[in-house]
């Protein structure tokens, strides 16, 4: 579950300074429908350490210097050989006792509350057991539209999901997960490890995900997956991969972005623009 929070929001100091926009103050939580898959045993986290991007022993608080903060979470991919995502996911740390500070009276319905491992404009990642109360566990919280967090997503360029990251066609460093926290460069050896180091020590990323706002609404079921985006003149641009309503994410040459772009829908072209984040790191993209 997603929690994005208002200023009026007490006991949840870590939920008030992320808060970015306006309204009532209240926390609106988004039920997202991923399945959740535990991993136990001795060698559970060597053996995710040779599967995913990211170094998995960050999660564990035997690896960590004492004066370390452990992560609750840490965001990755599952690649295929070829160095191709297959899926994307996030790694929660079991928790050990406590919850989060002012939920632990809550911890019989509250397993895991912490921050978006991806990028704070996510907010945060809320765990509970099935039939929890919200309104216990955060007051004043209500459920929001599914919707409004996929168009906050696709504002924000976060890919989420086979939609966003094809299996097997999207690559990692184009997908920009190194931009959010995804994967580690000296954790050594994992699934389709080789292309990704060579493309990051290279370091030529001519294409990337990038967040495209449409000049009209898009129509419903109608875009075609990969659906081409275009220049004014006509050439390639990239590729249109998800959206809805006004806003999207497209797979665009960088060197493109700047022009004026249109989406290529069974012959008829809708105008966008393409922008990069205010969360991306500075200089990226170039």
């Amino acid at each position: 579950m997603l929690v994005r929070a208002g200023a009026a929001v007490s006991g949840l100091p870590g939920l008030r300074r992320l808060w970015r926009g306006g309204g009532s103050g209240a926390a609106a939580c988004f039920p997202l429908g991923r399945a959740l898959l535990g991993v136990r045993g001795a060698d559970a986290a060597v053996f995710l350490q040779g599967l995913l991007t990211n170094d998995v022993t960050r999660l564990v608080a035997g690896d960590a210097p004492p004066a370390a903060a452990v992560p609750r979470a840490l965001y990755a991919h599952a690649l295929n050989v070829q160095g191709r995502c297959l899926y994307d996911l996030i790694l929660y740390r079991e928790p050990a006792g406590d919850i989060a500070g002012s939920l632990a009276k809550c911890g019989d319905q509250a397993l895991v509350l912490t921050p978006d491992p991806r990028t704070e404009v996510m907010g945060w990642r809320l765990i509970t057991k099935k039939g929890a109360n919200l309104s216990e566990i955060i007051p004043g919280s209500h459920i929001g539209n599914i919707q409004d967090y996929h168009t906050h997503r696709y504002k924000q360029g976060i890919p989420e999901g086979v939609k966003d990251l094809p299996p097997g066609v999207a690559l990692p460093l184009e997908s920009n997960l190194a931009y959010m926290n995804g994967i580690s460069f000296t954790k050594g050896c994992y699934v389709g490890q080789e292309l990704t180091a060579r493309t990051h020590h290279v370091g030529v990323i001519r294409k990337r995900l990038l967040p495209v706002h449409f000049a009209s609404p898009l129509p419903k079921d109608n875009v075609p997956e990969g659906a081409e985006i275009l220049t004014e003149s006509g050439k390639s641009a990239g590729k249109f991969r998800a959206g809805g309503g006004e806003f999207g994410i497209a797979l665009l040459r960088l060197a493109n972005i700047n022009e004026a772009l249109c989406l290529n829908i069974a012959g008829d072209k809708v105008k966008l623009t393409a922008s990069k984040p205010e969360w991306w790191p500075k200089n990226a993209g170039k």
